[in-house]
């Protein structure tokens, strides 16, 4: 009987456990189709969503610690940036500030230099002479002068290269005690003559006085005027200024009664030249190349600006420099505008090569120079 019912149970209890299996099944169905079901019916703005505790942190739960830890970098503002260092510069001036340097002074008052990354210093010699020994020296970074000092001064061995040119007629002549009169050489001859500078002591006093008349007994040497021609003129020791500025100096005399006029270079056959010139360091030419560049074209905006509005670069030139307002000055600024150099970086290489052969021809100098020891564009190094 035991064995009948043994043979039967194991039958019964294998179709009792897939019965329970085949329904347990058919409700997780149910469930899973409900929830699927759920899950993709469409959402409205009215439907509730609901987010599990693990994904999303309600927001009464956050600490106060919780919060100051929380990242800042996103909301500080950038540092600003720091501008490009500006490079200093000094600039001594071939003798007292004039119209004649209005470039250099509007190009400062406007932020020319400071546009390009430099400050420059603009200081005036107490002695003419020195500022060529300040610039070969490295005392100061660019000086001026007048090319034909600045050829005599090289021919000296003086390590100086011009950069640009302020001027592009010489500002300089003999300035003769006298109203005009038909002069002939006897009568140049016979003159006392003063002189400031080289250029005045070397080409013009030769073509004025003849190696004749300098052999004889009577004759007066020129006289080293130690820049202040006024005096000398004043208290009769000259007749005659072999190099003064026309500018300014007839009128000044003129202030102390003393009526002159003028015998400009090429009635003397001197070359043309360039009236004021910006020189530099030959020596460091190259290594500063860059910086003589960014200095030029701030000259050269400023000569542009001087140009197109002369009147307002005159105010602005006696309102920073206030002792530059007097007649005298003003009277010249006229004609001092028509002569600015507007591309002050471009080198007439013909008229530094001519002037180079008129020196070697009149015995002033043994050699001729070659055109890139005097001067250069600095755009195109």
């Amino acid at each position: 009987m035991l064995r009948c019912l043994s043979r039967y149970w194991h039958p019964t209890l294998l179709s009792l456990i897939f019965t329970l299996l085949f329904f347990n099944s058919a409700s997780y169905a149910n469930e899973e189709n409900e929830v699927s079901s759920h899950e993709t019916a469409p959402l409205t703005l009215d439907t509730d969503v609901e987010v599990p505790d693990g994904l999303w942190r309600p927001v009464e739960r956050e600490s106060e610690s919780d919060t100051e830890a929380a990242p800042t970098m996103a909301l500080s503002p950038a540092p600003p940036l720091e501008p490009p260092p500006v490079k200093h510069l000094t600039l001594m001036l071939d003798w007292y500030l004039s119209p004649q340097h209005a470039a250099l002074v509007i190009a400062k008052e406007r932020g020319l230099y400071i546009n390009q990354g430099l400050e420059v210093e603009i200081q005036s010699p107490a002695d003419p002479s020195i500022a060529i020994k300040l610039l070969t020296a490295g005392e100061v970074d660019l000086a001026l002068t007048r090319q034909p000092l600045l050829h005599l001064q090289a021919h000296n061995g003086a390590p100086i290269i011009r950069i640009a040119t302020l001027i592009e007629t010489s500002l300089t002549a003999v300035i003769v005690a006298g109203e005009e009169q038909a002069e002939t050489e006897n009568t140049l001859a016979g003159l006392h003559y003063g002189y400031t500078t080289g250029e005045g002591r070397d080409l013009s006093i030769p073509r004025l006085l003849p190696r004749s008349v300098q052999q004889t007994d009577d004759f007066a040497a020129p006289v080293n005027l130690h820049f202040d021609p006024i005096r000398a003129m004043r208290e009769g020791q000259i007749d005659a200024v072999s190099d003064g500025f026309y500018h300014y100096l007839p009128q000044q005399l003129a202030t102390e009664g003393i009526n002159t006029h003028i015998i400009r270079f090429d009635e003397l056959d001197i070359p043309r030249s360039d009236g004021l010139v910006v020189l530099a360091n030959s020596d460091t030419l190259a290594r500063r190349a860059d910086t003589w560049s960014r200095f030029v074209l701030a000259l050269e905006q400023a000569s542009h600006w001087i140009v197109d509005n002369p009147d307002a670069a005159w105010e602005l030139l006696i309102s920073t420099h206030p002792v530059l307002d007097n007649d005298i000055n003003a009277g010249a600024w006229e004609d001092i505008l028509r002569r600015m150099a507007l591309n002050p970086a471009a080198l007439d290489s013909r008229r530094y090569a001519a002037f180079e052969t008129f020196l070697q021809q009149t015995g002033i100098t043994s050699d001729v120079l070659p055109v890139s020891r005097l001067a250069v564009d600095p755009h195109t190094l």
